[in-house]
């Protein structure tokens, strides 16, 4: 009866009488969401019996769909609580947090760790598997393998170890996020004197003194978000003011109040502990057994051969840099703090086009309109912004996605910084597509995610080109799962291999530097002057500057992630002294003895990239030679995005990644149009550099 009394009066539980059954945020409180759980755990427990205790023999359709049907109620309430948690993560919010995160990670341990549900699971596995194909097939492996993976074959006296580390490890997670949100908005930078911001744009000066306003200050705020830190280390002719922002932005998390050392000793040694009881050397080979790349050898056998072109690349680029900076009456040797200084400036002098004279070109709107003509162009898209539709938060744009006359999904758009939001920019899903029992095609609720440079007063939201291929990596994802157009929803959207999820995103940021797309929507936001033929071309070639650099930065993070995934920490490890014992043969700049930045390493300690963040480079290697084909028929070419759309964005996890790689390029992968692209293998390429 409680249960039903909660339904009856319970926004996220009720039918939501909403345009295209989006979710009544302005009726959501924060005093619905752990009432919601516990009625949504206890009606998926009772969907749950209903299949295991069925008296009709185990098939396909009675069990493993009966499954992916389950739950719904609590799919949903998730769908809301944790993607709201990350971009709005109030006090009350992240409290809640705490009590919720362990009951769904309960529930999910019992489900899994089900002896009878199991034998129905594993009776169609035996029986169907060899008969089943397409969807069905997959959907048949991908049920197994999460039962077998979170314990289910274990003897009965090692499943109660294997729930309390499940436990343990979803808590720890949860409190590295928070710590490393604390820690970001605890350290602000308050400056009254003026000419200790020369050579920072006014752009960025007019959002740090909106920012001192805000808080009723004089003068200019600074602090660790994404477009305040790109200020200071980019522009700030003040090396010690450079250097200040360095000392806190290098190790966040580290020490002081929200340090999250012991927290990662302890994610890393659960996770240990789970993989060795479920009979794997360690938790790398755990997670890769079903990854494209499935084993940890595969995995350095692919970051071996980048680290053979990229460090090479990286230390010529730095060391020329150092070249140059010495040109500008720089003496010594360069530092972190100076990379993005005198990069920046030693580009400008290459290429002649510098990041502030190109940001008048990307007024945030008419970007917004360039990456939806482009989908247009290619996919048949039509974008329609609507007012009806409640949203989390004011700033949050929504737009309903049609092809033709068909609806594919809801799109929340949310831009900008504020302290409750979590760093970066990501793609989510407020609910998945997915057919169901009626034979209704259920269209998802997709959320982009980002922090970038805010308007003012003064003048609108102007975005870096970093900020536009940003954008367009995002909404890559947001295309992935917008035309998923799959039966089940453990296979819908994103759903794929993990190492195979980032190339829709990586290969859309491909458009960035193609006039096709860029004279669409690229005009001064003040003249509506056409953005230059001349700085596109400089575009193209500025895309292999400092590409070594860039290449052998995310070795570091694959390195560093297959480090403590692979190997036996003990319980005094010192996670600093460990990730630059990892960096140091990779890197091209000195490492400043104070930085650390895993503790706020999201990705991997509190994100779903343990043992994954390879994977960027995997795609990169998948995407780059996915592109080429755009390119060799034409980048706006709709007959080979229409082949895209068909074999990989509409495919979701439906399908093996590599069977949709090859069904959209003809064969199989090659690393090669990656390396040529970056101009990895050009050893002479760092003299086309010199200043």
């Amino acid at each position: 009866m409680t249960t039903q009394n909660t339904i009856l009066s319970n926004p996220i539980l009720q039918a939501w009488d909403t345009p295209h059954q989006t979710p009544p945020f302005d009726l959501i409180r924060p005093g619905h969401y752990v009432p919601a759980f516990t009625a949504a755990i206890e009606m998926a427990k009772q969907e749950v019996d209903q299949i295991k205790n069925n008296p009709a023999p185990a098939t396909f359709e009675n069990t493993i769909a009966a499954l992916d049907r389950a739950g719904e109620a609590l799919g949903r309430a998730a769908g809301l609580f944790f993607n709201i948690l990350e971009c709005d993560a109030t006090p009350e919010m992240q409290e809640m947090a705490n009590t919720i995160q362990p009951m769904v990670t309960r529930h999910y341990n019992e489900l899994y760790l089900d002896d009878t549900l199991f034998g129905r699971v594993r009776e169609v596995y035996d029986r169907e598997l060899a008969t089943l194909t397409g969807e069905e097939r997959m959907l048949l492996k991908l049920t197994y393998d999460a039962f077998e993976s979170n314990g289910a074959t274990l003897p009965a006296d090692q499943k109660p170890l294997f729930q309390e580390l499940s436990v343990k490890l979803s808590n720890l997670t949860l409190q590295f996020g928070q710590n490393a949100l604390a820690a970001t908005n605890a350290w602000q930078l308050h400056i009254e004197d003026a000419s200790r911001l020369q050579g920072i744009p006014e752009g960025d000066l007019d959002i740090a003194a909106q920012k001192a306003r805000d808080k009723g200050q004089e003068g200019y705020l600074f602090d660790l978000s994404f477009p305040s830190r790109r200020a200071v280390l980019t522009y700030a002719d003040d090396r010690a003011l450079r250097k200040e922002m360095y000392d806190h932005s290098c190790c966040i998390a580290y020490g002081g109040p929200y340090d999250n050392c012991d927290n990662i000793r302890q994610i890393l040694a659960c996770r240990q502990q789970i993989a060795h009881l479920l009979g794997y050397e360690n938790y790398a080979q755990y997670v890769l057994h079903n990854r494209m790349a499935q084993n940890a050898e595969e995995v350095y056998k692919l970051l071996d051969e980048l680290k053979k072109y990229s460090v090479p690349a990286a230390r010529r680029e730095v060391a020329a840099l150092n070249d140059y900076a010495h040109t500008l009456g720089f003496e010594g040797e360069l530092q972190p703090w100076d990379f993005q200084y005198y990069s920046e400036k030693q580009k400008d002098a290459l290429f002649n086009l510098s990041a502030e004279t190109l940001k008048p070109y990307f007024k945030l709107e008419n970007v917004i309109d360039g990456v939806f003509s482009l989908a247009t162009h290619l996919y048949n898209l039509r974008f329609v912004e609507v007012d009806n539709i409640s949203v989390y938060h004011k700033d949050v744009k929504v737009y309903e996605v049609y092809h033709g006359e068909r609806l594919m999904s809801v799109l929340y758009l949310d831009f900008h910084p504020r302290a409750t939001k979590r760093s970066g920019a990501w793609m989510t899903t407020f609910r998945e597509q997915w057919v169901d029992a009626e034979g209704h095609d259920v269209r998802p609720l997709v959320s982009l995610v980002m922090n970038f440079t805010p308007s003012t007063t003064k003048r609108p939201s102007l975005l870096s080109f970093d900020e536009v291929t940003t954008f367009l990596h995002e909404f890559g994802h947001a295309l992935n799962g917008m035309l998923s157009d799959v039966r089940y929803a453990s296979l819908s959207c994103t759903n794929s291999q993990h190492d195979f999820v980032e190339l829709p995103s990586q290969l859309n940021e491909n458009w960035a530097v193609e006039q096709e797309f860029l004279e669409t929507f690229a005009r001064h936001h003040q003249t509506g002057e056409l953005i230059p033929m001349p700085y596109i071309e400089q575009l193209k070639k500025m895309r292999q500057y400092m590409a070594g650099y860039a290449s052998a930065r995310q070795l570091c993070f694959g390195y560093l992630d297959m480090n403590w995934h692979t190997t036996e920490f003990g319980e005094d490890m010192d996670v600093r002294a460990e990730e630059q014992r990892v960096f140091a043969p990779l890197s091209s700049l000195p490492i400043h003895p104070e930085a650390c930045m895993c503790t706020a390493f999201n990705h991997i300690f509190s994100g779903g990239y343990a043992a994954g963040y390879y994977g960027y480079k995997w795609a990169e290697m998948l995407e780059a030679d996915a592109f080429s084909l755009f390119k060799e028929k034409g980048v706006m070419n709709r007959e080979v995005a229409a082949r895209y759309l068909e074999t990989i964005l509409s495919k979701g996890g439906s399908k093996p990644a590599m069977e949709m790689f090859t069904d959209f390029r003809g064969r199989a992968p090659k690393l090669d149009a990656l390396l040529d692209r970056d101009g990895l293998r050009k050893s002479e390429k760092i003299c086309t550099f010199a200043p």
